[in-house]
């Protein structure tokens, strides 16, 4: 039986368990990468691990998030990042030299090698031919310390790509179609995997816009072949001794398989609230647009932008609409600047922001009241924008130039003049490395600077025998880690300050939630289908481990969010039988005893429900390892106690 190219991968990486579905193995990580949203954590918990050098291949850091400096918060995390990471081996990308993603598929990429980061867009390395997995901070810094990392062995989805694009539709309009096909749980258990004919019109920037949104299908990861057309891109970033090629065998099986025909496709949007939310521009019609932001690490390449440019030259943004654009890197933006492009932007009315998230993680921009705001980002969620009553649309960049120009929502395939929008990938990018720092030769050399606001974060005590608490919240399904931890400007720059952002933990859900948890000491919560999807941040599970939370119980959790309460020792539990989801009120006291035998050797044990005098079934869904790491109290003790 032939195999799928990631099955491969994950193979040669294997360092414990079996390659069968669902079964947990651990493999092997050759790189990671951090960005300061998430880095500051995963560092302090490396530094806590007492371990003087990363022992990957390569590791960076990234410094892209944060970065709107209205207070000396953010600086004092960028220093302490660009620092601990001189001091223990870490290559650290300054302030300005782009979006992590964009960079990595930039300047580290290689095909065929193991990459996990910090951030749950990581699988846009899977463009250029990587298994490039999301995972919260602490499971990064295990990494970095030479650990492998545990992941439930995915099942394989052959998304087959035929013919190819028509001028005016996008790689973002391939992911938009597979979400809509597939839904924001599709992908959950899976690696996407790309094949077909169609693979080779593809560029590799392309190709990482479309696994980059594989995070939203809730996939463990999303990877293309690594061919001809890697090769050239790799040649033209002056690595082309990177390059090797990969594809699946020609005999693979998959478990599923879907197939989609690129020239039937037309321009697509995401609608309000969700990623998934998707119908054609034509279907959606021409609704008058307020805001128009261009960039993110789904769609801020060269090429991409050199489309935005065309669109724009010689047009003005219309009157009513605001143009933001983000370059994704320096390298982009630089050859922007010498080639003209920019400043065909920039004439056109775009206001141009720094090479960084920006927009996209809530730094700045946040539209109007009741706004219409088309992005050309990976996620709508309700009132990550920071504006709870504007509406936003997920769309390509060529949709949203053609847009901003004429102030609704429009189909880039009616341009006048189509042939505008074919634009070569270079062959040669500008190639200039200067804002990557290097580690210093000897950690002896470095002294690592902790600002004021670098407080430390929770850890938990071990398993007790029993919980008992209150229903804090009951929440519906599709709760995000926005909800759970909100992101914002005025929110980022505490990422390294736990009890701060306790404040605000599942306020979007209940504003009095964090008051009500504190005073009752330890919590429980309900939730349906889907708890935790989005982003990496671990934050939503320490904030709650701050606040007392216990026990999550649910209809299913996203992956990365339930690896992250596990790994803070929070019990997350799923109902066995769904309708018991309806019997819990908010309130209610559930009660489960003998926790400690039931982490240790159950899948199914019983809650009761104090108030109301019932009881109901839940099960764990944690290997052997896990219930250790959760009896221990999270996977840092757990760590502590196997390496002493």
């Amino acid at each position: 039986m032939g195999k799928p190219l990631g099955y491969k991968i994950l193979e040669e990486h294997l360092v414990s368990g079996e390659m069968i579905a669902g079964s947990e193995i651990s493999i092997r990580i050759d790189y990671t990468l951090t960005q300061d949203s998430t880095g500051t954590m995963a560092y302090l918990q490396f530094e806590a691990m007492g371990i003087d050098r990363v022992k990957t291949k390569k590791s960076v850091a990234y410094i892209d998030h944060n970065t709107l400096q209205s207070g000396f918060e953010n600086a004092d995390d960028h220093n302490y990042i660009m620092s601990v990471a001189k001091k223990h081996g870490i290559y650290a990308s300054r302030p300005g030299n782009g979006i992590c993603h964009q960079v990595n598929l930039e300047r580290f990429g290689v095909p065929g090698a193991t990459l996990l980061g910090s951030d749950s867009h990581t699988p846009t390395g899977g463009g250029i031919g990587m298994i490039a997995i999301g995972a919260g901070g602490l499971d990064v810094a295990v990494a970095m310390g030479g650990g492998a990392y545990y992941l439930n062995c995915p099942k394989f989805v052959n998304v087959e790509l035929k013919g190819e694009l028509k001028a005016g539709v996008s790689a973002k309009d391939v992911i938009l179609e597979v979400l809509r096909v597939l839904s924001v749980k599709g992908g959950v258990g899976r690696i996407i995997e790309y094949t077909g004919e169609g693979v080779k019109t593809l560029s590799v920037p392309e190709r990482a816009t479309i696994t980059n949104m594989g995070a939203e299908l809730g996939a463990t990861t999303s990877v293309f072949p690594s061919d001809e057309v890697t090769r050239e891109f790799l040649k033209a970033q002056d690595r082309e001794a990177d390059f090797k090629p990969l594809a699946a065998d020609a005999d693979a099986e998959y478990d599923e398989h879907v197939v989609i025909d690129l020239g039937s496709l037309t321009p697509m949007a995401a609608m309000p609230h969700s990623p998934d939310n998707v119908k054609t521009i034509k279907e959606i019609g021409n609704i008058k647009v307020d805001q128009v932001c261009i960039g993110s690490c789904t769609n801020a390449s060269y090429r991409d932008l050199m489309r935005v440019a065309a669109i724009l030259k010689g047009k003005t943004v219309s009157a009513h609409t605001s143009l933001t654009i983000s370059p994704g890197s320096k390298q982009v933006m630089n050859m922007l600047a010498k080639n003209g492009a920019l400043s065909d932007m920039i004439d056109a009315g775009a206001r141009i922001l720094e090479c960084a998230c920006g927009p996209c993680i809530g730094m700045g921009q946040s539209p109007a009241t009741d706004a219409v705001s088309v992005r050309t980002f990976n996620r709508n969620f309700f009132g990550r924008s920071g504006t709870k009553s504007a509406s936003v649309y997920l769309v390509s960049p060529e949709t949203a130039a053609v847009t901003a120009i004429n102030g609704y929502l429009s189909d880039a395939t009616e341009l006048s003049d189509i042939s505008i929008l074919d634009v070569a990938m270079p062959e040669k990018f500008e190639v200039n490395d200067n804002m990557i720092a290097p580690p210093a030769d000897c950690a002896c050399d470095v002294e690592v600077v902790r600002g004021p606001n670098i407080k430390p974060f929770p850890i938990n005590s071990e398993m007790p025998d029993e919980i008992e608490a209150e229903v804090m919240l009951k929440m519906e399904d599709n709760i995000t880690t926005d909800h759970i931890m909100p992101s914002n400007a005025k929110l980022l720059p505490y990422r390294s300050n736990i009890p701060y952002l306790s404040d605000y933990c599942l306020a979007p859900v209940d504003e009095t939630f964090p008051a009500r948890a504190k005073q009752a000491g330890k919590t429980i919560l309900v939730a349906g289908h889907n708890y935790g999807q989005g982003s990496s941040r671990e934050h939503a599970a320490l904030a709650p481990l701050y606040l007392g939370v216990k026990a999550v119980i649910t209809k299913s959790f996203a992956r990365i969010h339930m690896a992250n309460l596990m790994n803070s020792g929070i019990l997350p539990l799923v109902f066995v039988n769904e309708a018991d989801y309806d019997s819990i009120a908010q309130g209610d006291v559930l009660k489960i005893t003998a926790v400690r035998d039931n982490v240790d050797g159950k899948d199914v044990f019983t809650v009761q429900n104090e108030t109301k005098g019932t009881s109901f079934e839940v099960r764990l869904e944690a290997s052997e390892r896990l219930r250790k790491i959760l009896l221990a109290g999270g996977l840092l003790n757990y760590t502590k106690k196997n390496v002493q």
